[in-house]
């Protein structure tokens, strides 16, 4: 299975007796001998998996498409970006997430305490192993950003997407520019990068 850039906001998949997954409802064509069935979530397998998706709302709906042909994916007109993942694992907000490789493994982890506010960085989706992902950012192009041990990065949750690499996550807590932009209104946190990696983001906020 091979994911192409069909344009800046569709992605085909191309099935040689192989399967792709993707969040349900982002198959716009197909052409071929491909069926669909639903994949479940993407938080694991089994009553553990449910679990997860109860406590944490973190869960995907996903669907799997199998056989010969092109899929063609997209999803409310955001952008598309595949990244290509080496025995890597991406942490990455679920939903961004669009289509990944069949081989490919999700879970759903714990990120750490913090305001109970806000929706976003409590728990990360994981995708790991061998292959590709196609991501959706909304505004324009994904932003890759590095991350070194010299230059830490802090960037708003609601702009990011994901994040790969050997990095740590915490939260900061004591920003002052959210309330000054007008967004006060909660517990306003930032989301900080430590270590060595790229932190992508975009450039609209959810």
């Amino acid at each position: 299975m091979q994911l192409v850039q069909r344009s800046k906001r569709v992605v085909e998949a191309r099935l040689n007796n192989s399967a792709v997954r993707a969040i349900s409802g982002s198959m716009v064509a197909y052409e071929g001998q491909v069926t669909f069935k639903s994949a479940g979530f993407g938080g694991g397998d089994g009553v553990l998996a449910g679990l997860k998706q109860r406590a944490t709302g973190e869960a995907l709906s996903l669907m799997e498409a199998s056989g010969n042909g092109i899929v063609y994916f997209a999803h409310n007109a955001a952008e598309t970006t595949v990244i290509e993942l080496n025995n890597e694992t991406l942490q990455v907000e679920s939903e961004q997430l669009m289509v990944l490789n069949g081989n490919l493994q999700t879970n759903v982890t714990f990120a750490g305490l913090r305001g109970a506010s806000s929706g976003q960085g409590l728990f990360t989706t994981t995708v790991s192993g061998h292959g590709q992902v196609a991501l959706l950012s909304n505004g324009g192009p994904l932003i890759h950003l590095e991350v070194s041990p010299q230059y830490p990065l802090v960037v708003d949750p609601d702009a990011f997407v994901c994040a790969r690499g050997q990095l740590s996550q915490s939260f900061v807590t004591d920003v002052s520019w959210r309330s000054a932009l007008g967004q006060g209104g909660g517990e306003a946190f930032s989301l900080r990068w430590d270590g060595s990696g790229v932190v992508s983001i975009q450039p609209a906020e959810r």
